[in-house]
């Protein structure tokens, strides 16, 4: 069932993000007077599920869910039309349009999806506001996993700055030591300030870790797995862990710690339920674990702010978070080609953008999640890669400055050649993706 939601909201966002982008063009086309001849959600290799033809125009759904597209007369496209073009331009193709009518049409996509990003945004503010944590709520500091540790930093560590600037919500750590490639973490330990230098070669780890730090709480269980150790033992979820094997425990990572290397072994774990203190004995699985998930809870141990936005104000809110994403997003792919952080290795398709979506349906993330993928949508398409609109748009700024435009034949092939690096791609991201699954 979970997988199923996951796929109905990525499914539900493409197809909201692709009609929207594909009206993009048909807006600026029909504008400029320029026959549209099909408008599809989806590719319609071969055949189609549906589709009806109004005006000069077949609009439908195709079967294939990796994209959409519209076929604007006298342009070439991903459909290779190369009849048509043999034949005399006529005033109602792109062809024969002027350049910067034909340079409006080509960018009209990526308009619309920076645009809807930006709409989506500022309507979340105003539904729902923002929630988040203070860096300064984080009353036990944080705990680290292996990687953090490698870093320098350590449990009870709290993160004042990174290169020198104040850390104001505690959210944002984790990608802005990757995405800014932070060099300085500033931390207080033990009533001291540390400036810890963060080596270069630990970047490609922090990028494969999902959860390399995290807020330090105190060792209370937060849910019990069915069937565990803990569960037929009679642990609770809400008990507060005090002591194993007679050693007190204060903290969750104090707890990890003490249980590492622990495999098919008699433990004794004390705990605190409402006001008794209960005794337990258990015997570790074949991993060392007892099975309960912390309790992570941000009105017990680190308090949430939340914040609320009338329209004017989120005005403002949306089109800042439009803008930061862009710029998160733009310095994510500038690490793309950079072979130390390994970032190549992170690239993913179809099973990654899905597993993004939550398990259960919640509409405040899903128009975060499509806003998100609208603003990757629109710099994906704007790069400059024959068949993407980028290529066009690199072209027809060639055409605009000097004066000369490219040749049918030339575009035939620069068509061809961003179909293949596009296809290489796909078939790499999703390769990543599989591969990914076999990992886990």
């Amino acid at each position: 069932m979970e997988i199923l939601i996951k796929a109905g909201q990525f499914l539900l966002s493409l197809s909201i993000l692709i009609v929207l982008h594909e009206m993009g063009h048909f807006l600026f086309a029909r504008l400029f007077k320029t026959r549209v001849e099909k408008f599809f959600l989806f590719f319609d290799a071969g055949f189609s599920l549906f589709k009806k033809k109004i005006g000069e125009t077949v609009y439908g759904i195709g079967w294939l869910p990796l994209g959409g597209y519209v076929k604007i007369s006298g342009m070439i496209d991903e459909s290779m039309d190369k009849e048509q073009m043999k034949k005399p331009p006529q005033p109602w193709e792109f062809r024969s349009k002027k350049a910067w009518q034909r340079l409006l049409i080509m960018l009209g996509g990526v308009t619309v999806n920076f645009l809807l990003a930006i709409v989506i945004y500022i309507l979340v503010f105003y539904t729902w506001g923002e929630k988040y944590v203070p860096n300064s709520n984080l009353e036990y500091g944080i705990m680290v996993d292996s990687t953090a540790m490698d870093i320098g930093l350590r449990n009870g560590d709290k993160i004042l700055a990174l290169d020198g600037e104040k850390v104001e919500k505690w959210e944002s750590i984790h990608h802005d030591i990757i995405v800014n490639e932070v060099q300085t973490i500033t931390v207080e330990r033990n009533g001291k300030t540390i400036d810890i230098d963060i080596p270069e070669e630990l970047t490609a780890r922090l990028l494969k870790t999902e959860f390399p730090i995290l807020p330090r709480v105190p060792a209370y269980i937060g849910a019990i797995l069915e069937d565990s150790p803990a569960d037929r033992a009679g642990l609770e979820a809400g008990d507060h862990i005090i002591a194993l094997n007679s050693d007190p425990v204060k903290f969750y990572d104090e707890f990890l710690g003490m249980m590492k290397g622990r495999v098919d072994e008699q433990v004794n774990i004390d705990v605190v339920r409402d006001s008794d203190t209960l005794d337990f004995a258990l015997t570790t699985d074949d991993a060392g674990k007892i099975g309960f998930y912390p309790l992570f809870d941000d009105t017990h141990f680190f308090k949430a702010v939340e914040v609320k936005y009338n329209l004017l104000q989120s005005v403002p809110a949306g089109i800042k978070r439009g803008y930061e994403t862009t710029r998160s997003y733009l310095k994510q792919l500038k690490m793309l080609i950079k072979p130390k952080t390994k970032a190549y290795e992170e690239l993913g398709g179809f099973i990654k953008i899905g597993s993004i979506f939550p398990s259960t349906w919640d509409w405040q993330s899903f128009w975060n999640l499509t806003a998100f993928l609208s603003i990757i949508l629109a710099i994906m398409n704007i790069l400059p890669i024959p068949a993407l609109d980028g290529g066009h748009v690199m072209f027809l700024l060639f055409e605009i400055i000097t004066g000369k435009k490219p040749g049918d034949k030339f575009l035939e092939y620069a068509q061809i050649v961003g179909m293949v690096i596009l296809l290489s791609l796909l078939l790499y991201a999703n390769l990543n993706d599989i591969i990914g699954l076999f990992n886990k």
